[in-house]
């Protein structure tokens, strides 16, 4: 067969197969307006394939009782009767068949774990950025270096010092984190790669010494005295033993430790003393030698202590020059009975606390302040805010006679009888003084005053 043949034969069956094609399409069409008119609805409109719950008008709810009437007339099998005769699905039936397999029934609880891990995700770096705050990356290549050394948690809690204070369960979960947590162990080894060299020889300096290590340098005697080549060579002699960062120097450090410790092995702890030989603290204290002890000068306190020194001094010189002014002394009472009167007391205002010896022709009763200077405070017996500054006045006549003059705002009872302000009264022996509450005896020396009656006796008749 030539070119033209086949060409020609080619072209027949795309216009044969064009014109079935249409066919069919028009008796679809047909067949779809048929049912269209049969049911009484309008032709075929656009629509989204997506759910939308909204108010069905009435072309569909006559769609849906079709089809719920469609499925009544179901079998046994769940397969519709008109189904098996072979006939085509009306084009309402294909919307439902087409949209049943697209309803998001299976995948409904897939987005809850998708979310759950979504906000695990995004709560994990907080943790454990905050967990990195806390945890320097000094402090875990600090950690990791010592958990190496001695295998032992507790020691390193006790050993390593860190940059801010860790508790022994804080110390064993960051362990167990840096060893089991994925997260927190890749953010720490890239913050520990990120150290400065300087800073990592300086925490690696600090590592604990393991039991290997001690071991060797207790073999060193305390009698010896090792200098840094001795611990040089024992370096060079076991490399494996020791850690990569220590030096001479380090090992001296920590071999003088040891033996103040007691710890080498020439080394032994001598035991307490039993029995009388045992050294109180006195005996210790006797035993130490003043001079060796360094005696720190405090420049402050020596300046205050001289400041202090004077202002004292002054003071005293003070209460010397106003001696001669003070004709009261007051004594307190104590359990010893002193005696009442001597030579120069002319008469004695006792009370329960204290007792006021007269010792000049007139005193001044009252109440002390900084700015009003009596004879007799009355406030060192009691309660005296009451009491006026000037509250009275004792005065002795030249015949023998003791009266007091009230100068204050309210009376004294002498005996039970009051003594107004501008008012005196004769005072006798055993005379009871109240003045605002408080109350004194007044007693006379009897000796003395007659004394002093017989020289004004003397004197009246010249």
């Amino acid at each position: 067969m030539d070119k033209d043949s086949q060409g020609m034969l080619d072209s027949s069956l795309m216009a044969s197969g064009t014109a079935s094609r249409s066919e069919d399409e028009e008796s679809l069409a047909g067949q779809k307006r048929a049912s269209s008119q049969a049911l009484g609805t309008i032709p075929k409109r656009r629509s989204s394939s997506r759910f939308i719950k909204r108010k069905k008008f009435d072309d569909e709810l006559v769609e849906s009782s079709l089809a719920k009437s469609s499925t009544r007339a179901k079998g046994a099998s769940g397969v519709e009767p008109g189904r098996c005769s072979g006939s085509e699905p009306s084009s309402s039936e294909k919307k439902k068949v087409s949209k049943t397999p697209s309803t998001p029934v299976p995948p409904s609880p897939a987005p809850a774990p998708g979310l759950t891990k979504r906000v695990k995700k995004s709560k994990q770096p907080l943790q454990v950025t905050k967990d990195l705050g806390r945890w320097k990356p000094a402090d875990d290549l600090l950690l990791i270096n010592a958990v190496l050394q001695t295998n032992d948690l507790t020691s390193v809690h006790l050993g390593v010092k860190f940059s801010c204070r860790f508790t022994l369960r804080e110390v064993q979960e960051r362990w167990y984190a840096l060893l089991y947590d994925p997260v927190i162990s890749k953010l720490a080894c890239q913050a520990m790669r990120q150290l400065h060299p300087e800073a990592i020889a300086a925490i690696q300096s600090k590592a604990l010494f393991s039991k290997a290590e001690e071991q060797l340098l207790s073999k060193v005697g305390s009698t010896s005295q090792p200098t840094l080549e001795t611990f040089q060579d024992l370096l060079h002699r076991h490399p494996d033993a020791f850690y990569l960062a220590r030096t001479a120097k380090s090992l001296q450090a920590h071999w003088q430790l040891m033996k103040q410790y007691y710890l080498l092995e020439d080394q032994t702890v001598q035991p307490l003393p039993k029995g009388d030989q045992v050294l109180n603290f006195s005996d210790a204290e006797d035993l130490i030698d003043d001079s060796k002890l360094k005696d720190m000068r405090d420049e402050v306190l020596e300046h205050e202590l001289t400041v202090a020194d004077r202002r004292q001094k002054r003071e005293i010189r003070q209460l010397e020059q106003e001696l001669h002014k003070w004709q009261v002394l007051v004594d307190s009472i104590t359990g010893m009975s002193s005696p009442d009167f001597d030579n120069q007391t002319l008469a004695v205002l006792r009370g329960r606390m204290v007792r006021y010896l007269m010792r000049s022709r007139e005193i001044t009763l009252g109440r002390a302040t900084k700015d009003n200077q009596i004879d007799v405070d009355l406030s060192l017996e009691g309660p005296a805010w009451k009491i006026s500054r000037k509250q009275g006045v004792i005065k002795l006549k030249n015949n023998g006679d003791f009266f007091i003059a009230n100068e204050g705002r309210r009376p004294i009872y002498i005996d039970g009888r009051p003594v107004l302000c501008g008012s005196k009264w004769r005072l006798s022996n055993n005379s009871v003084v109240e003045i605002a509450s408080l109350r004194f005896v007044f007693l006379i020396n009897q000796d003395l005053i007659a004394l002093i009656r017989a020289e004004a006796a003397k004197i009246i008749p010249q």
